[in-house]
């Protein structure tokens, strides 16, 4: 099956004092029309800059040095502005984690939305008006009509993050980027927000992009993981073979973080020790080696991305030779 997005040696860096910090090295991945792909790691990862980098949203301090990102035959870091503008909100919308801070606090729901559509669907006014309070009804909000003439305080978080759903499912993307889409809101919100993508996404067979720190939340969501550290793709493969056979050291380590409904109810959750590497476009070899129970001399030497089986990719020496009792 042909890709819809396609990124190639992403490579990402933040200038800062006439020093340039590598902050994503050399990312490859792709995502195939109608696939849900999931991104995880712990936070500083480099997960939302790879995001935001997709549609040209990166800050001003941070730029794309080297690589290509592929949409539908064509290189958006190619594009103009403007190139950009046509397809952003339209055929590549985002979900972003700050819902607070996204939706306008002086206009009213109905002003934004209503918005979206008319610049990118072409509908006049009334018309605009009328889908507007179809999209509201359709991620489960419940007087949509009044929803419409509210401003965003007015609203709870979970309510903001559905209209920031509406908005994105607006014009019918066929690839949706939700970056932590539920970070700001309570278990129950989060479970109801993933639930209703999920149902959307394959009402419209659209493609998403999750990106989360939550490996638990990708269980039911994934067709496929990849797992990032610092900067670079530990592994790679269908969720299904991520939790029954896990082939990084980090990947079981998160996976041991969170609880399961079968196991002992006197068990520990493991925690991972220390933390995310600073400068770690400075460390040559894994730069999990400092936190890793599984590391050897070895580990300092550089490590390769490659087929670990097939379709599983893995960014671990001794994971490749099979060294590392995981079962």
């Amino acid at each position: 099956m042909e890709h819809l997005l396609q990124v190639d040696d992403l490579t990402i860096a933040f200038a800062e004092e006439n020093k340039q910090t590598v902050v994503v090295d050399k990312v490859n991945f792709s995502v195939k029309p109608g696939e849900v792909l999931c991104i995880v790691g712990e936070s500083g990862c480099g997960k939302s800059v790879t995001a935001l980098s997709l549609l040209g949203l990166l800050s001003p301090s941070a730029r794309v040095i080297n690589g290509r990102i592929i949409y539908e035959g064509q290189d958006l870091l190619k594009m103009s502005e403007k190139e950009l503008d046509r397809i952003r909100g339209s055929e590549v919308t985002m979900v972003f984690q700050d819902v607070m801070n996204s939706l306008n606090p002086v206009l009213t729901i109905g002003n934004q939305l209503t918005e979206v559509i008319r610049i990118h669907m072409g509908y006049d006014r009334k018309r605009a008006h009328e889908y507007a309070i179809e999209m509201i009804s359709k991620v489960g909000l419940s007087d949509a009509k009044a929803i419409m003439k509210k401003y965003p305080h007015m609203l709870s978080g979970g309510m903001q993050q559905r209209v920031m759903i509406a908005m994105a499912l607006a014009c019918k993307p066929k690839l949706i980027i939700a970056d932590e889409p539920t970070t700001a809101l309570d278990v129950t919100i989060q479970l109801q927000i993933m639930k209703l993508l999920v149902e959307l996404q394959k009402e419209f067979h659209m493609s998403i992009v999750l990106i989360t720190h939550d490996i638990g939340l990708v269980a039911e969501l994934a067709d496929r993981v990849i797992i990032m550290y610092a900067g670079q793709f530990m592994e790679e493969t269908s969720v299904y073979r991520l939790f029954e056979h896990p082939a990084h050291p980090y990947t079981k380590a998160l996976l041991e973080s969170v609880p399961c409904i079968y196991d002992d109810p006197n068990k520990k959750l493991s925690s991972i020790p220390g933390t995310v590497p600073d400068n770690y476009q400075d460390i040559d070899g894994c730069r999990f080696y400092g936190r890793c129970p599984y590391a050897v001399p070895e580990c300092r030497e550089t490590q390769f991305y490659s087929e670990f089986t097939d379709g599983h990719l893995v960014r671990c020496h001794r994971a490749e030779k099979g060294e590392i009792p995981f079962e």
